[in-house]
């Protein structure tokens, strides 16, 4: 993001595996650090503390990123954004996608974990096609 600031986006759909027993309740939990502006401080948390991902590891989590934990806690509680995770579900079911990660770069899907290079090669490609 940093090498193309400017040229490209980044848009991420939460697609929780529903055989993991934190996966939704972490989805709600990014989504609910997003609406106070650290939705990448809360995914890179969730990913460096899992599997400790139950509800009270997630509010300690918040705690620690300085998120407004009462509003936090009332999103989860709610499930406040179930439904934009219940649209990204369906989506993901209509592109066919079982693999994490997948990522489109215009259409273009790439599938598992690639280093920067290989996205980097698309990405060039891409933008020189859109001049």
């Amino acid at each position: 993001m940093k090498d193309y600031k400017g040229k490209i986006r980044l848009v991420v759909k939460q697609t929780p595996y529903k055989y993991r027993d934190y996966a939704y309740i972490s989805s709600l939990a990014v989504l609910a650090a997003h609406e106070q502006g650290k939705f990448a401080e809360m995914h890179e948390l969730l990913l460096k503390k899992s599997p400790k991902l139950d509800k009270d590891s997630l509010i300690s989590y918040a705690k620690e990123l300085d998120l407004d934990v009462a509003k936090f806690k009332d999103s989860l509680e709610t499930k406040k954004f179930s439904s934009q995770i219940e649209k990204d579900l369906q989506l993901a079911k209509e592109l066919d996608l079982y693999n994490t990660p997948t990522i489109f770069i215009n259409g273009i899907k790439v599938i598992g974990n690639r280093d920067y290079m290989y996205y980097k090669k698309i990405i060039d490609k891409e933008l020189r096609h859109e001049k």
